[in-house]
C-alpha cells in the first residue's frame, strides 16, 4: 500500500510519562470537598431469606454518618443491559449469593466505615445452596439460545470414519484487575456527576437513569485512567448506582470503592463451563461434522450466556454443524465476561478435540487444521473480510520449527518436554462511535473521544491516527478522553477499540483535511472536524452479521511445555505466535498485547482457578495471597510473536481490526497438547494443576 501520510510506527505511549510519575488519577484519586465513604455490607450465606438487619452498633461507632439498608433506598426497578444485574440487591429479602449487598455503612473516613462494617449484624435463614455442576440447566435465552444448524449433524456422525467425542471443564476464574471497581459520586442539585472504573462509560448515565428514575443527559461519567478490566468493568454494576443513591440521601458526594474482597461477589467472573464436544471425520482428518453444546452458569435470576460454540461455527469448514448453548442456575453471583469470551473459552473445547482427532487419524495437528481451513464463513458462505491464517500457520511452524520438532531432545534434566499447537481466533466486534478532531491555527491539533484507557495504549493509537492523517508530529496531538462530555467513542472492551474509535478519529481527520483543501490555511484559527464510523444496524453481533464480509482475526500458537517428572509442575519454555489481524498501527503495543494475551492463556491452562466452597457455596479465597497467577518467574523470555502483513479495508476505515483478545486465544488448548506429548496423559480440565498429573506420572517411571 502507497501513502504519503506520515507512517504509523513505534510511538511511545503518551500517557506513559503521567502514570509512571503519579501524575496520572485514576477513581480512588478524586476527592470532592466533604467526601464522605462507603462500604458495602454483603450477606454471610450464599441460599437464604434475610429476616432482619441491627445497625444499631455501628451507626454508634465513631465517624459513621448513617448505615442504609432496604428500607432507605429507592424501589429499584428491573433492569437491563448493560446492567450487570437485572434484580438489583435490596429488592427483596431472598439471598442468591454470599456477599449479596444488604446494608452499606457510609462515614467520614473509610478507616470508620470498615471498622462499623463489622457492628453490623445479619440475621439470615439460611438454605442448601445449588453448588457448580448441580444445578437446573435450561436453554440458555436470546441470540445464542437453543440451537444453531447447518447440514445433518446425527448422519455425519453416522457416517463418519473417525469419531470424536469428549467433554471438556473450565474452572471459574476472576479477573484480578489491579484497581478494583469503585465510584465516586457528587450532586449537584438534579445534575450527578460520577467519578467510575468501567470500560464503556457511556453506558453508565442510562443504567444509572433507569434505577434512579433520573433523566440521563444530567449524568456525567468521568472515566479517563482504568487500572485495568479484563471485562470485570464492562457492565454497570449495582455498586455504581448504590454509591449515586448513598450521595443524593447524605448530601455530600460519596466514595465507594470495592474491597479487594468485595470484588469476588459483585462484579463478575468467567464462569464454570462443561462443554461437550463430537467430532466427525474422514480418515484424513477431513471434517464432516461437528457438534459442540456448552453449558454455563448463571446466577439465581441473573443470566450470562458464554457463548463458547461460536468457534464451532466460524472457525473449520465442515458440511455439519450443530451448536447448543445451555445455562446452569446456581447459587452465586452472576458472571461476567473475561478477556476472550465466547471463543477463548470455545476453543478450549473445539482444539482440543481436533488435538484429539490428529491423534486419532495420525495426522499432524497442523495438517488437520489445513485440510479444514475455511475459504468462506462456515455459518453462511460470506467471504472473509480478509483471511491471513494459511501464512501465520506456514510462517509460525516456520520459526516454531514445527515440522522437526521431535527431532529434538525430549527431556532436560528432570523435565519431560513436550510441544503443542492450536488455532486461534476472535470475532471481530464493530461499535457506533463519534470523535472530534480540531486543528489550531498554530498547527497543534486537539482529539476528543469518550473512550476510557484501560491500560491498552487506546490513547496512543487514537492519536497516532490523527497524527497520521493529518501529517503532523504526534507531540503536536492532546488527546482529550474519557468523559460523557465528549463524543461517544465506543467501549474499551470486545477488541474494539481500535477499528471502531480509530475509524471516528480518522473520519474526523479526514474532514479538517478537506475543510483546508476546500478554504486554504490562510486566517483559521481553528477548524473542528466532526467524525463517525457506524455500522449497519447497530452494534455487530458475533457472528459479524451487519456487513457483506465476515470478520474475525487469525492466527496460530505454538508452545513449548515442560513438566517436572517428580511433581508434576509444568512450565512454559517457549511460545511462538503468528497472527493475522489486519493492519498493525504500532508494533510496540500489538506485540505488548499478544504476548500478554499468551502469558493470560497460560495462566488459565496451568494455574487460575476460583473454587467454590462445596458446602456453603461461598467463593473460598477472595485475596490475592490465595489466588495463583502468571509471575515474571513462570514466563520465558522466549516468546516470539509477529504479524502476518495485511490491510483489511471492509473492517475499519483504517485497515485494522482488534486485537486486544487474540493472543489469549488457542493457549490452553496448545499447551494441553504439549502436556500430552511430553507424558502421554491427555488433560480435559482446566487449570492443568500437578495432581492431575502425579499417578500418571509415577506409573511411568
Amino acid at each position: 500500500m502507497t501513502s504519503t501520510k506520515l507512517p504509523i510506527t513505534r510511538f511511545p505511549r503518551v500517557e506513559a510519562t503521567a502514570k509512571v510519575t503519579g501524575a496520572a488519577r485514576y477513581t480512588a484519586d478524586h476527592h470532592p470537598e466533604g467526601m464522605l465513604y462507603a462500604v458495602l455490607v454483603g450477606a454471610p450465606v450464599a441460599a437464604g431469606l434475610l429476616r432482619g438487619v441491627d445497625t444499631g452498633a455501628a451507626v454508634s461507632s465513631p465517624g459513621v454518618v448513617t448505615v442504609l439498608t432496604a428500607s432507605d433506598l429507592p424501589d429499584f426497578p428491573l433492569l437491563s443491559e448493560p446492567a450487570g444485574v437485572t434484580v438489583m440487591p435490596f429488592t427483596d429479602n431472598v439471598i442468591r449469593y454470599e456477599g449479596q449487598p444488604v446494608a452499606i455503612v457510609i462515614a467520614e473516613s473509610v478507616e470508620a466505615a470498615e471498622a462499623a462494617r463489622t457492628l453490623v449484624s445479619v440475621d439470615c435463614a439460611p438454605a442448601d445452596p445449588v453448588l457448580l455442576g448441580a444445578g437446573a440447566r435450561e436453554a440458555a435465552p436470546g441470540e445464542f439460545g437453543g440451537e444453531f444448524t447447518k447440514g445433518d449433524m446425527d448422519a455425519a456422525w453416522a457416517d463418519a470414519v473417525v469419531r470424536i467425542e469428549q467433554t471438556y471443564l473450565l474452572a471459574p476464574r476472576h479477573h484480578h484487575a489491579m484497581e478494583t471497581s469503585g465510584t465516586v459520586a457528587q450532586w449537584d442539585g438534579d445534575d450527578l456527576t460520577l467519578w467510575d472504573t468501567v470500560q464503556a462509560s457511556s453506558t453508565v448515565p442510562p443504567v444509572i437513569a433507569a434505577a434512579l428514575d433520573l433523566d440521563p443527559g444530567r449524568v456525567r461519567v468521568i472515566a479517563r485512567h482504568i487500572g485495568g478490566g479484563f471485562g470485570s468493568k464492562s457492565y454497570v454494576w449495582p455498586h455504581e448506582i448504590f454509591a449515586a443513591a448513598a450521595a443524593r440521601i447524605a448530601g455530600r458526594p460519596v466514595k465507594l470503592h470495592l474491597r479487594r474482597a468485595d470484588q469476588f461477589s459483585n462484579v463478575g467472573y468467567q464462569p464454570w463451563m462443561e462443554q461437550t464436544m463430537r467430532l466427525a471425520a474422514e480418515a484424513s482428518g477431513r471434517l464432516t461434522g461437528i457438534q459442540h453444546i456448552a453449558v454455563n452458569n448463571a446466577g439465581m435470576v441473573d443470566t450470562h450466556v458464554e457463548p463458547a460454540t461460536l468457534s464451532s461455527r466460524n472457525l473449520y469448514a465442515s458440511d455439519a454443524i450443530r451448536t447448543r448453548q445451555l445455562i446452569e442456575r446456581v447459587n452465586l453471583n452472576v458472571p461476567t465476561p473475561m478477556r476472550a469470551p465466547l471463543e477463548g473459552a470455545g476453543q478450549w473445547a473445539l482444539e482440543s478435540a481436533m488435538n484429539e482427532l490428529a491423534e486419532a487419524t495420525g495426522v499432524d495437528p497442523l495438517d488437520v487444521r489445513l485440510a479444514n481451513f475455511a475459504e468462506v464463513s462456515p455459518t453462511d458462505g460470506r467471504p472473509w473480510s480478509s483471511n491471513r491464517l494459511r501464512e501465520a500457520y506456514a510462517e509460525g511452524a516456520r520459526r516454531y520449527g514445527w515440522r522437526d520438532r521431535h527431532e529434538r531432545a525430549r527431556t532436560d534434566g528432570p523435565w519431560l518436554i513436550g510441544h503443542g499447537m492450536a488455532t486461534s481466533t476472535m470475532g471481530s466486534f464493530r461499535f457506533p462511535s463519534a470523535a472530534r478532531v480540531r486543528l489550531r491555527g498554530d498547527g497543534s491539533v486537539v482529539v476528543e473521544a469518550n473512550v476510557p484507557d484501560i491500560g491498552t495504549g487506546a490513547t496512543t493509537i487514537l492519536s497516532q491516527i490523527a497524527a497520521e492523517e493529518l501529517g503532523v508530529p504526534l507531540d503536536r496531538i492532546e488527546m482529550r478522553w474519557g468523559d460523557t462530555q465528549l463524543p461517544a467513542a465506543g467501549p474499551s472492551y470486545g477488541s474494539a477499540t481500535t477499528m471502531s474509535a480509530g475509524s471516528a478519529v480518522a473520519a474526523a481527520a479526514r474532514e479538517v483535511v478537506k475543510q483546508l483543501a476546500d478554504r486554504g490555511i490562510e486566517g483559521i484559527d481553528e477548524l473542528i472536524g466532526e467524525g463517525r464510523f457506524a455500522t449497519p444496524g447497530g452494534v455487530m453481533n458475533l457472528d459479524g452479521e451487519h456487513t457483506p464480509s465476515a470478520l474475525r482475526t487469525w492466527g496460530a500458537i505454538f508452545v513449548e511445555v515442560g513438566v517436572d517428572r517428580d511433581f508434576g509442575l509444568l512450565r512454559l519454555r517457549r511460545a511462538v505466535g503468528v497472527y493475522s489481524a489486519g493492519r498493525i498501527l504500532n508494533p510496540v503495543t500489538a506485540r505488548a498485547q499478544m504476548i500478554g494475551g499468551i502469558i493470560w492463556g497460560w495462566g488459565k491452562a496451568t494455574l487460575e482457578a476460583s473454587d467454590q466452597d462445596r458446602v456453603h457455596g461461598r467463593w473460598l479465597a477472595k485475596n490475592l495471597s490465595n489466588v495463583a497467577v502468571p509471575v515474571n518467574a513462570d514466563i520465558p523470555t522466549d516468546i516470539d510473536v509477529s504479524f502476518v502483513d495485511e490491510y483489511d479495508n471492509a473492517a475499519s476505515l483504517i485497515g485494522a481490526r482488534g486485537i486486544g483478545e487474540l493472543g489469549a486465544t488457542g493457549v490452553d488448548a496448545a499447551v494441553a497438547a504439549a502436556v500430552h506429548d511430553a507424558v502421554g496423559i491427555r488433560v480435559r480440565e482446566l487449570p492443568i494443576l500437578p495432581w492431575r498429573l502425579l499417578g500418571a506420572l509415577e506409573g511411568s517411571s
